[in-house]
Formats: structure tokens, C-alpha cells, sequence
């Protein structure tokens, strides 16, 4: 009886731990691709690379407000950091 009773214990235990697992199925079926698909892919990724080189660098800068702007920017004054009064504790 006590047999009995861990296997129903053991049992209710597992079902829960089961439930959770995921049904993953890490090896999907893909079609393979034929040979004519394999070469479609290629000549594609290489018309994708050449249409890239085609496009041309941009050197110029894109900037509408630089002929407004002085290229001589006056440097700022730099700030002194304030001192901070030393308190009596610090003082000797």
C-alpha cells in the first residue's frame, strides 16, 4: 500500500514537470534547393554586390548651413573651478 501511494505521489508530481516541456522540433523539414535555385541565389547575391559598388561615396559634406557658419570658431574662455572655503577642521 505505501508502494502504492509513493507511485501516485511520484506521479502527480511528474505530470506538472512534464506539461512543461516544449515541443521543439530542432530539426525542421526543409526542401533542399535544386541546383538551379542554388546558382538563382548566387548570380543574385552577386548582381546585389555590384549594384553596391556602383553607388557612389559621399565625399562632399551634406552640410546647408556651412557657407553661413565661420569656419574660425573663437575658442571659450575656460571657467576656473571655484575654491571651496576650507572648513576649521581642515585648517592646522
Amino acid at each position: 500500500m505505501k508502494i502504492l501511494r509513493a507511485a501516485v505521489i511520484f506521479a502527480l508530481f511528474a505530470t506538472p514537470a512534464l506539461a512543461q516541456t516544449p515541443n521543439v522540433n530542432l530539426i525542421p523539414e526543409l526542401p533542399s534547393k535544386t541546383p538551379e535555385q542554388i546558382e538563382q541565389d548566387k548570380q543574385l547575391q552577386r548582381e546585389y554586390r555590384n549594384s553596391l559598388r556602383k553607388i557612389p561615396d559621399a565625399k562632399a559634406s551634406n552640410d546647408p548651413w556651412g557657407s553661413v557658419r565661420s569656419t574660425d570658431a573663437p575658442a571659450a574662455p575656460r571657467a576656473k573651478p571655484k575654491s571651496k572655503p576650507r572648513s576649521a577642521s581642515h585648517q592646522q
